[in-house]
């Protein structure tokens, strides 16, 4: 299949990126880091979650964001939401849409939102109905769609059940997220060649971490089978508190330079992107995680 010709980029950094940092993170840095993004040309920012401080503590500050960000026209800030509290706490400080989120391995379910799968199902029921009648649209997530940390090989038929609740549940579309990086070309190709049975490839998105270093080319196979919606995470940043050695989601700039590289537009501004992420290395005291802005770096 041709590659598409236009690829809309979700940035998850000021979420997925941001809410496993040991590291307080000032709701000041975030808001900035969003300004950022935003002017880079991202129209899709998941700007938090809206999930029990307890379990999250970098995301106790979301409405705070929510409420101090200068919102872009045409720019979608999304909030990730567990539940109906969070729900309700989302539609408060005026969130653009929101995500909820499951898992194809009963365990990492387990670990990650104390429940079975069949169970977050469940209580996503009333979610969906709220969002609903609030006219607010929702994203549905999938995590281990390619392995497991405590299970290793996850079932494509699990991830395909998983998908098709998620879509009869009305989410808009379905990220498929290779929670470990453990995926491989084939390996996602399997999934996404049959999730893409039950829910359209026009309703997929890919979500792939970089732990063994096959993000980019796990991407390109999606594109090659007509994905056109790709998760990515500024400066690499990210990886999962219930999946011990994750690392980051794909660096948004490396993703950036592949699709520039293949003619693809997508409407983010390099420079400004690696700029974004150089602040936000900045603050947390470390190097970008991009190979692309420490190549750029150097010249």
């Amino acid at each position: 299949m041709a590659l598409p010709k236009k690829v809309r980029i979700v940035e998850v950094g000021p979420r997925d990126g941001l809410q496993n940092e040991p590291q307080p993170v000032s709701t000041a840095v975030k808001i900035e880091l969003i300004r950022q993004l935003a002017g880079a040309g991202l129209r899709y920012i998941e700007a938090g979650s809206l999930v029990n401080p307890r379990w999250v503590p970098q995301m106790a500050d979301t409405v705070q964001v929510f409420q101090g960000i200068e919102r872009q026209p045409d720019t979608v800030y999304a909030a990730l939401t567990p539940n109906l509290a969070g729900l309700e706490r989302a539609l408060a400080a005026g969130v653009s849409e929101v995500a909820i989120f499951a898992a194809a391995s009963e365990t990492f379910s387990q670990k990650n939102i104390n429940c079975s799968i069949a169970e977050s199902l469940e209580r996503f029921a009333p979610v969906m109905d709220a969002a609903r009648a609030a006219n607010l649209r929702v994203r549905g997530y999938i995590s281990c769609i390619a392995g497991c940390p405590y299970e290793g090989a996850v079932p494509v038929t699990r991830v395909t059940q998983v998908a098709d609740k998620l879509s009869q549940m009305g989410c808009y579309e379905i990220s498929l997220g290779d929670t470990t990086g453990v995926g491989t070309a084939a390996s996602i190709s399997r999934v996404i060649e049959a999730v893409s049975e039950v829910v359209p490839i026009s309703q997929l998105a890919v979500h792939c971490h970089d732990t063994y270093g096959q993000a980019l080319v796990n991407i390109f196979v999606a594109l090659q089978l007509g994905v056109a919606v790709v998760d990515s995470s500024v400066a690499g940043l990210g990886g999962c508190p219930y999946a011990r050695g994750a690392s980051g989601n794909v660096a948004t700039e490396d993703l950036v330079y592949m699709l520039d590289g293949l003619g693809i537009e997508h409407g983010v501004d390099l420079d400004r992107i690696i700029a974004a992420g150089s602040y936000i290395s900045d603050q947390l005291g470390r190097k970008t995680s991009s190979k692309v802005a420490r190549a750029l770096a150097k010249r």
